[in-house]
């Protein structure tokens, strides 16, 4: 068949047929050899190259492409198609789908989907092909021979490229979107901790701890009697008093409850923990 080249049809022509006009103007008249309304859809054994092969091979389309195409059998006594190509093979997908004139079932449209390698390993990609086919009573092949391996004359294929642009960046827009909020939580969290610590400063005087009324918590995590420390060390020569760091405390202050032991050196052998953190005091 003659393919008439883009140059030679009318300024501002589409071809974009409906899935009955394939069936009804161009896919049986090709089965009967009468002419289509147009001459754009070449003859193309599409099994014997790759789909990314295949756009060449037509000379109209621009994002898909439409092909006759003739179908073999896999196996000689089978009726299943070889979909087999070079570097791969079509994969049928979805159910089929019926093709009505008005009332009259005329054909059946099936899709499938172009994978990488062999099976059951294929990889999977973004090639995709409509199958459009005659229902067994149109179809009509003459001179077939018994033990031929062609299973059709002919069927027509519209091939294309799924786009993924727009899903990808749909895609990349939630994780941003997603990323900016996981941040903006994290940093509200940070924000909360460093108020809380700023609350509870780590070194301060005894001064400040009495003026604060520190004390009073601590003289009952220490004791079950209610020591009141604030007596004590007002009351405490600066030699006894000294540096008060973690874990010591002066001998002559020590609880009567038997909790805490102060060994010679003035050392507690427990740790004491202030609620709800560890602090050092410094005179």
């Amino acid at each position: 068949m003659d393919v008439k080249s883009n140059a030679d049809l009318p300024p501002g022509f589409r071809f974009h047929p409906t899935d009955e006009e394939l069936i009804m103007y161009y896919l049986r008249n090709q089965a009967k050899s009468r002419p289509c309304p147009a001459s754009i859809i070449p003859e193309v054994d599409i099994y014997k190259f790759d789909p990314w092969e295949l756009p060449e091979k037509a000379e109209f389309g621009e994002k898909e492409w439409y092909f006759f195409t003739p179908r073999d059998r896999k196996y000689p006594n089978g009726v299943r198609p070889n979909r087999a190509t070079v570097s791969g093979y079509w994969k049928a997908t979805g159910t089929d789908k019926a093709i009505y004139s008005g009332s009259k079932y005329v054909g059946v449209k099936k899709a499938l989907v172009f994978y990488k390698g062999r099976p059951p390993k294929g990889v999977k990609s973004d090639w995709i092909m409509h199958e459009y086919r005659l229902i067994s009573d149109s179809r009509k092949q003459p001179n077939k021979q018994n033990g031929s391996m062609r299973l059709d004359d002919w069927v027509l294929c519209r091939i294309y490229k799924k786009k993924q642009t727009t899903k990808t960046l749909d895609q990349k827009v939630d994780e941003e979107s997603c990323s900016q909020r996981i941040n903006k939580i994290g940093s509200n969290i940070d924000a909360i901790e460093q108020q809380q610590l700023m609350k509870f400063p780590r070194t301060c005087s005894l001064t400040h701890l009495r003026e604060l009324e520190y004390f009073g918590p601590i003289a009952q995590l220490l004791s079950d009697n209610t020591y009141n420390f604030s007596y004590d060390f007002q009351n405490a020569t600066p030699e006894h008093v000294g540096k008060v760091q973690l874990g010591e405390i002066p001998n002559q202050y020590t609880t009567d409850s038997g909790k805490f032991q102060v060994s010679p050196s003035g050392i507690v052998n427990q740790t004491v923990f202030v609620n709800p953190m560890v602090y050092e005091f410094q005179y």
